[in-house]
């Protein structure tokens, strides 16, 4: 899981999916945006100015040899929905609102936006299929990436055992307390599987969305997972963190697309 550097743009890559594949998680670095949203910010809905937004995504697409144009993202909602992205085209229009999306056309880039939700990017090989999936505490009690790999399966007829996963940056299970409502979502959506998802620090109890994913990937029957294990609130310096920084900060983006 390597760091890179392309005309200042940080990102990083994983090693479960193949050099042909364009991917990468941008950390903060590299962008215009002045504090709190210094630098590579991608939020358009946190106070930063579009044209410093603007400006970021093209260094970020450009670092990855991607044309701007062919970015396909949607308005995320922390739903189950999938979109299947057959042309390109963006802004998306308000009513497209979904948390995963998936493409076998090597012309379109998919994007996606976080600030200490779990992004999750999903390649199958033998299909020529690729996925990005946005999972909050509600997109994964929802289990959105189960509801991506079924469409993968029902689109492009994916083996999901030929499919590799890979989980990125998101708010570790060490800063991630939940109150009792949630808790009780949790219990609700995995069952015998929960209290293993819910550790205990000192009578709080914390969420593991790095397990938790992992977990319904593997039960879906993905072949191949790899996690980051990177704490978004930990790395500030790196990541955009919602609840690390209080809400003042901005959003880091996910780019998967065909080579």
């Amino acid at each position: 899981m390597p760091f890179h550097n392309t005309d200042g743009v940080r990102y990083l890559t994983f090693d479960t999916f193949p050099s042909g594949m364009v991917h990468a998680v941008f950390t903060r670095q590299g962008g215009i945006s002045p504090t709190p949203w210094h630098s590579l910010n991608f939020g358009g809905n946190v106070g930063d100015e579009r044209e410093r937004v603007l400006t970021n995504r093209q260094r970020a697409f450009h670092a990855l040899g991607r044309d701007p144009h062919s970015m396909f993202d949607v308005w995320q909602v922390h739903g189950a929905d999938v979109v299947i992205a057959g042309t390109t085209g963006s802004p998306r229009p308000p009513e497209f609102k979904a948390d995963a999306i998936l493409t076998d056309q090597p012309n379109i880039t998919l994007f996606m936006r976080f600030a200490d939700c779990v992004p999750i990017l999903l390649h199958d090989p033998r299909k020529g299929v690729v996925g990005v999936v946005h999972a909050g505490w509600q997109g994964t009690v929802k289990k959105i990436v189960r509801e991506a790999v079924n469409a993968m399966q029902a689109a492009y007829q994916s083996n999901p055992a030929d499919v590799l996963a890979a989980i990125g940056p998101s708010i570790g299970p060490d800063h991630y307390e939940i109150g009792l409502d949630v808790i009780e979502r949790v219990r609700t959506s995995f069952g015998a599987y929960a209290n293993g998802l819910l550790p205990d620090d000192g009578g709080r109890t914390h969420f593991d969305l790095w397990s938790a994913n992992r977990l319904i990937l593997e039960q879906v029957g993905v072949g191949q997972v790899e996690v980051a294990q990177l704490c978004t609130a930990c790395n500030t310096q790196d990541w955009f963190s919602h609840r690390a920084e209080k809400g003042q900060t901005g959003r880091f983006g996910a780019l998967i697309a065909l080579g």
